[in-house]
This record gives structure tokens, C-alpha cells and sequence, in this order.
């Protein structure tokens, strides 16, 4: 499909696959999504993660100054190298963090609650894990319609906001998730519904819904591009945050089930 799109569109967004893992500053490619993004030889292929690194700090900034109290609340980031600006975002305005990378993306269940100590066994693993095939990673296929196993639940428990990839999230989502935070985003109102049946307090999308669901920052990305004319190893951070000021961006923020009413 994208072989048969190239040159026809003006710009292809990979949902469901990175192209990148990054941490700090490095960014390690997938062998599996490189594979795809070659197959275009004229139209940029994109996967969201410029335009992560922008809007996602932008979203944490905005819900710090619209009075969302985020600051001190302890936050599970089921994986940090697929949303390093989100995460480090996060950790600088204050919040407390879990990352649960080795967890959600290794089936290992160790978190870890430092930064420092994050990124320095982020910059050790990630090199070899994009060798691995996709899937090994990350659910793919009819395994994203799987319902939710609660085997890392406990990682749940010990947080107030779960964010990241929401397939992520519900690929372990507890049965209970009174009183919980969601920052994510690719939701649908299917997804919102059982998050409200399951007691999510707070749903924070952070692109905009069209038609009841939230889509991936790939297809944004891919907008973006388009509007902008450039290729995407041009397009730089103020190009991003000009965009996002010209739409008057604003995250999406929903109360599901508030405490009290």
C-alpha cells in the first residue's frame, strides 16, 4: 500500500509502529518500520514522533497553566522511549514518575522511579530492542483486541495518572481504575466507554478528536507535513508550535467519573 501511494499523496503516517525509539537525545530506528518507510522513495513517511516531542510537552504545559493539578501526582509512563518528550515533560513540571518500559514493552516487572537511572538503562537496551521483530514488542494485529489482562495491575495501583500509548494502558488495564488519570491519546468512544465503566476519573487526549475518537500523532503529523510543503527532516519545533498556535490547540479534557458527584 505504501509502495502504491507513494508519489500520490503528500504525506504517508505509519499508526502502530515506530519509527524511532528516543532517548534524550539519540534516536534508534526499527529495523521493522524502516523496511516500510523505504518502500516510499518520494513521499514523506511519518510516525508522529516530531511532532510528539512538541505537542506532548506543549499538552503537559497547557494543563499545568489551565489549572490542572498534575504537580506531585505520581504517574506511571507505561513507556518512555516511545514518548520521551511526554515523559521528561512530565518530570521536570514536578510530577512524581514510574517507568514502565522494561514492564509493558520486555516483560520484565521492574520499574523504574528515577529518571537518571531510566535513561541510563534506556541508552544500554534500546539499541539491541529495535533489532527485534515489532511485534515482540508492542500488540499488534487481532492482539489489540484482546480484553485486558490485569497481570501488572499492581503498577497501576501505585499511580494516580497512567499515561502513554493507550494499547499500551489497556493492554494490562485493571478491572478497577477508580479515581484514575488517563493522559494518552488514538482513543476511541468505545475505549472511552470502558474506561468510564471502569472507573477513570479524568480522560486527557492530547490530539483532537474527530467524529468521538482522538487520532494518533502519525495522522496529525502527517497534516502538519502537508500544510507545511516541507520534508520532514526540515521541519523544525517552531514549525510545530506555530501550527499548534495557529489551531489554538488545546488538549482534550474529559471527566469521566468525578469523585463525588
Amino acid at each position: 500500500m505504501i509502495a502504491s501511494l507513494d508519489g500520490k499523496v503528500s504525506a504517508i503516517g505509519l499508526g502502530g509502529i515506530d519509527l524511532y525509539l528516543v532517548v534524550s537525545s539519540r534516536k534508534y530506528a526499527i529495523r521493522d518500520a524502516l523496511k516500510l518507510k523505504r518502500m516510499a522513495k518520494v513521499t514523506p513517511v511519518v510516525d508522529g514522533s516530531g511532532l510528539k516531542d512538541t505537542l506532548e510537552r506543549e499538552t503537559v504545559r497547557v494543563l499545568i497553566d489551565d489549572g490542572i493539578p498534575i504537580v506531585g501526582k505520581r504517574a506511571l509512563m507505561v513507556s518512555a522511549v516511545d514518548r520521551f518528550g511526554m515523559a521528561e515533560a512530565l518530570a521536570l513540571n514536578g510530577v512524581r514518575m514510574i517507568y514502565g518500559d522494561l514492564v509493558f514493552g520486555l516483560g520484565i516487572p521492574f520499574a523504574i522511579n528515577s529518571f537518571e537511572l531510566f535513561k541510563i538503562l534506556a541508552s544500554v537496551i534500546v539499541p539491541v530492542v529495535v533489532w527485534l521483530p515489532f511485534k515482540i514488542l508492542y500488540p499488534t494485529g487481532s492482539k489489540q483486541e484482546e480484553a485486558p489482562k490485569e497481570t501488572y495491575s499492581r503498577f497501576y495501583n501505585h499511580a494516580d495518572i497512567i499515561a502513554g500509548d493507550f494499547l499500551f494502558i489497556r493492554r494490562y488495564m485493571p478491572e478497577d481504575m477508580s479515581g484514575k488519570w488517563i493522559l494518552t491519546n488514538t482513543t476511541t468512544a468505545e475505549d472511552v466507554a470502558e474506561m468510564k465503566k471502569r472507573g477513570v476519573e479524568l480522560l486527557i487526549t492530547t490530539t483532537p478528536v474527530f467524529e468521538g475518537r482522538s487520532f494518533g500523532t502519525n495522522v496529525l503529523e502527517g497534516v502538519f507535513l502537508s500544510m507545511l510543503g516541507k520534508s520532514w527532516e526540515e521541519v523544525t519545533t517552531e514549525d510545530y508550535l506555530g501550527l499548534l498556535k495557529e489551531i489554538k490547540y488545546k488538549p482534550r479534557v474529559e471527566w469521566l467519573n468525578q469523585v463525588g458527584s
